[in-house]
């Protein structure tokens, strides 16, 4: 008896993130999840384009080798301001610290994308930045957002799409890299494998 044939386009999200699930879903794309066995490199002296770069590269690989019929995405993303990365923050002080950090001044989100698949060799990494400007916060501001937020599994101690109204004044570039996944690269990327339908948006 013969084993049912892998779909031709069979998908995997190489991510434990919730946010990334449901941005990717919201593509209407079909894929499964499976989280990479890994430890994400973290060091905040690390140049940011490099670490998530690497970590989004480990996550797709990882999962790669274990289902080489499938194509792979990895992902990874964190803040950057003053020549370091504000990952995930160690607790409520570390969390403080971040956001007094961030007030009032503009930092980089960056993500990186990596896709993967072994059967025929595809290896893409993409990197995607988006400029972010903080609103000027006091003591009491910072700790209302981190009273209706939880922000220990966050980059930077926030996220735009959870009250980012009352933290972030503006921001350049794509919204859905600053929640984890910049969907209008992924959605390029996965159009040119027969993934997903991509219609340009008309020239202003």
């Amino acid at each position: 008896m013969n084993s049912p044939a892998l779909p031709a386009n069979r998908l995997i999200l190489a991510s434990a993130s919730p946010r990334r699930r449901e941005l990717l879903a919201s593509l209407g794309v079909v894929f499964e999840v499976i989280v990479a066995d890994i430890t994400e490199h973290e060091d905040p002296a690390t140049d940011p384009r490099t670490m998530v770069a690497h970590n989004a590269a480990v996550k797709a690989e990882w999962v790669a080798d274990r289902q080489p019929d499938a194509l792979v995405l990895g992902a990874d993303t964190t803040v950057f301001i003053d020549g370091a990365a504000l990952n995930k923050p160690r607790d409520l002080d570390d969390a403080h610290g971040m956001l007094r950090r961030l007030s009032g001044r503009t930092h980089t989100v960056f993500t990186g994308l990596a896709l993967r698949r072994r059967r025929d060799g595809v290896r893409e990494d993409i990197g995607v930045a988006t400029d972010v400007t903080f609103k000027t916060l006091d003591a009491d501001a910072i700790e209302t957002y981190l009273q209706r937020v939880h922000v220990l599994d966050k980059a930077g101690s926030y996220a735009i799409q959870e009250h980012g109204d009352l933290i972030v004044a503006g921001y350049k570039g794509s919204w859905t890299n600053i929640v984890g996944l910049p969907l209008e690269t992924t959605k390029q990327i996965l159009t040119r494998y027969g993934l997903v339908g991509f219609t340009p948006m008309p020239a202003s």
